[in-house]
């Protein structure tokens, strides 16, 4: 099973967004350990949300806000995706990757495979056959 985790920094403290080598050094090591057991799909930091942008959409419209998102003191540091074998793995590498910090909030969450949505809809969405589209060709 897949699960996200986000890691969510306080935008507040420059040193949490300006890493030390000590620290590149350990989130390296940490991430070549967990590529290297398989259990590593993607991660990725994230810039500051003054780069960024927020769109939300309701019945009046649709609005664009131009970060920094100052209503937010924590906000996304980055991710990674996991395939492990229990939520109880994921949540122990969460663990591990949350001691490399200072301060950290770190977010498991279970990746909703397709095989997890209803069967009728299952069936409405294999017509859109969207894995091939994307290259994830199904056995």
């Amino acid at each position: 099973m897949r699960y996200l985790l986000i890691h969510k920094l306080d935008e507040t403290k420059p040193e949490a967004w300006n890493p030390s080598p000590e620290f590149i050094d350990a989130m390296g090591a940490f991430m070549t350990e967990c590529a290297e057991s398989g259990v590593l799909l993607a991660a990725e930091g994230v810039h500051q949300s003054s780069e960024g942008a927020v769109i939300r959409k309701n019945a009046a419209g649709t609005a664009v806000t131009d970060g920094p998102f100052t209503e937010a003191r924590e906000v996304i540091g980055g991710f990674a995706v996991l395939q492990v074998d229990s939520r109880d793995q994921a949540i122990e590498l969460g663990e591990r990757f949350a001691s490399l910090f200072d301060e950290v909030s770190v977010e498991v969450r279970r990746v909703m495979e397709f095989e997890d949505l209803p069967d009728d809809v299952q069936t409405q969405q294999g017509s859109h056959d969207i894995e091939v589209v994307q290259g994830n060709l199904r056995s």
